[in-house]
């Protein structure tokens, strides 16, 4: 039987995915030369950093939807978890980028650096810690 969520975060999962996801919209910007490319790009990191947020944010509610998860020896904890997630981003990241450089000629700056990718990653695994942290200095709607 699943266990019950306590809490669902719905705002701050949005809002902190949409920064991350905004972040990273910058350094495709940077990068992508042609703009079809940089739109398709942009929306693509978008809505991954903001579902990929969502679930290290609401890590007992993805256990709830999955039980399997839980079953997973090295996937059992939260933390573990959202390292997971985390990690996930940082080779959708590099390898969107790596197959767009490969695949566009016009776009030969394009690809994320090593640390651009370790960064937004971190930032999905960082944010269910940094909430709380900021909880009490944001607006009353994102609580």
């Amino acid at each position: 039987m699943a266990e019950p969520v306590t809490s669902l975060l719905i705002v701050p999962p949005l809002v902190f995915g949409a920064i991350i996801g905004l972040y990273e919209i910058l350094l495709i910007h940077r990068d992508v030369t042609v703009p079809t490319h940089r739109f398709g790009h942009s929306l693509h990191a978008l809505i991954f950093a903001v579902v990929a947020t969502f679930c290290t944010m609401n890590v007992a509610f993805v256990f709830s939807l999955f039980p399997q998860l839980k079953t997973i020896p090295v996937l059992s904890t939260p933390v573990a978890f959202q390292v997971l997630i985390g990690l996930i981003m940082v080779a959708k990241i590099h390898g969107a980028s790596k197959a767009i450089r490969g695949s566009v000629p016009s776009s030969v700056g394009l690809g994320e650096t090593w640390f651009h990718s370790l960064l937004i990653g971190a930032l999905v695994v960082a944010a269910p810690y940094v909430y709380p942290l900021l909880k009490p200095m944001l607006p009353s709607w994102m609580k």
